[in-house]
C-alpha cells in the first residue's frame, strides 16, 4: 500500500490570497500547500479521500490516470468542491466512481452538485455511485477500511483506518471508544492547524498530544495553516517520531 499527500494546506491553502507573511512568501516548496487530501493507492487501484478545490491539479500534479473510489470526510467545501472533475476519470474509464460518505455529506453532496442526480442528465456530467459510509468497516479495492468518527467543533467527521495507517483530518475532539479504534495504528496522520487554540481543529500540541497518548510510532501533521509557520522552523521543534507532512511526500506502507 502506498500513501500519496495530495494536499496538505488548511481551507485557504497555503500561500493565503493577499499574504505577505513570511510562510507564504517562502521559497521552500514544502510550504506551498494545496488542500488537505491523500490517495491510498494498492495493487487493485487508487482511492482518494477528499476532493478538494484543488482536485484536478491533485490528479495532474501527481499523474493519476485511474481512480476506483473516492472517501468523503465531511462536506465542508474544502473537501468536497472539486468532485466535478471526477468527470474525467468516467470518461477514459466509462463508468461511475463509487463515492463514500454519510447520509448528511449525500444529503449536501447532491444539493451542491444537482446537476449530476437530475432525472435528465446533461450529457458530460460526473457520475456518481453514492455508497453509504456507516460505523461499520468495509473493504474496498482489496483494503479493509475502517471508519473513525470524530468531531470538527459540532461536526462530525469520518476518519479512516486502512490496516496499520490512520487518517484523520478536521477535528478537535476524539471519543475514547473511537481513540480505540486508531490505537496499534503504526501511522497516524491528524491536523494541526496552528499553534494556537482553535474552535474546531487541534493545534500542533495537542496533535502532539494524542500521537503520544495513543503511542503511534510515527505521526504526521497536516491540514496545515499559514500561522503554524514554516516547514523547516517547526520540523526542528518536533519530537522524534513526528514530522509535518507536505504536498508530494510519499510513504510506502
Amino acid at each position: 500500500m502506498k500513501v500519496t499527500f495530495l494536499g496538505t494546506g488548511t481551507s485557504q491553502g497555503v500561500p493565503v490570497i493577499a499574504c505577505g507573511c513570511e510562510v507564504c512568501t517562502s521559497a521552500d516548496p514544502r510550504d506551498k500547500r494545496l488542500r488537505s487530501s491523500i490517495m491510498v493507492s494498492s495493487p487493485a487501484g487508487n482511492i482518494v479521500v477528499d476532493t478538494t478545490p484543488d482536485f484536478r491539479y491533485q490528479m495532474l500534479r501527481a499523474k493519476v490516470q485511474h481512480l476506483e473510489a473516492v472517501l468523503i470526510t465531511h462536506s465542508h467545501k474544502d473537501h468536497i468542491a472539486g468532485m466535478d472533475d471526477i468527470r474525467a476519470f468516467n470518461y477514459f474509464q466509462q463508468s461511475p466512481i463509487d463515492i463514500y460518505a454519510t447520509d448528511f455529506s449525500q444529503n449536501v453532496i447532491m444539493r451542491e452538485f444537482a446537476y449530476a442526480f437530475a432525472d435528465y442528465k446533461y450529457p458530460g456530467i460526473p457520475e456518481i455511485n453514492l455508497k453509504m459510509l456507516e460505523d461499520e468497516p468495509f473493504a474496498v479495492n482489496g483494503l479493509t477500511v475502517t471508519p473513525i468518527q470524530v468531531m470538527h467543533y459540532k461536526m462530525p467527521v469520518t476518519g479512516f483506518r486502512f490496516h496499520d495507517f490512520t487518517y484523520i483530518t478536521d477535528a478537535n475532539f476524539i471519543a475514547p471508544e473511537e481513540k480505540d479504534k486508531i490505537r496499534g495504528s503504526k501511522i497516524l496522520v491528524v491536523n494541526a492547524l496552528r499553534k494556537e487554540k482553535h474552535i474546531s481543529h487541534f493545534t500542533l500540541d495537542e496533535a502532539i498530544a494524542l500521537g503520544r497518548e495513543l503511542e503511534i510510532p510515527q505521526v504526521y501533521f497536516t491540514h496545515i495553516s499559514h500561522q503554524l509557520g514554516r516547514h523547516a522552523d517547526v520540523s526542528k521543534e518536533l519530537p522524534e517520531g513526528m514530522a509535518l507532512a507536505y504536498d508530494g511526500l510519499t510513504l510506502d506502507i
